[in-house]
């Protein structure tokens, strides 16, 4: 699955965010870093989705 991702650099590194995911956001000291923890994080908050969703029908829809 593929993801959009802002990043954004400071003097403490860089930020980044998932706009597709709210609240979904990670740093590190370089952009390397940054990326493989925002995999972390992306992969936490599916995690957390899915327990949110247990007791509900679930479909999957495309949107063209």
């Amino acid at each position: 699955m593929k993801y959009k991702i802002a990043l954004h650099k400071t003097d403490e590194g860089i930020s980044i965010s998932v706009p597709g995911l709210p609240g979904c956001w990670s740093q590190g000291n370089t952009e390397e870093e940054a990326i493989a923890n925002i995999i972390d994080a992306i992969k936490d908050y599916q995690e957390v989705a899915e327990t949110l969703c247990q007791g509900y029908e679930i479909r999957e829809i495309q949107v063209a």
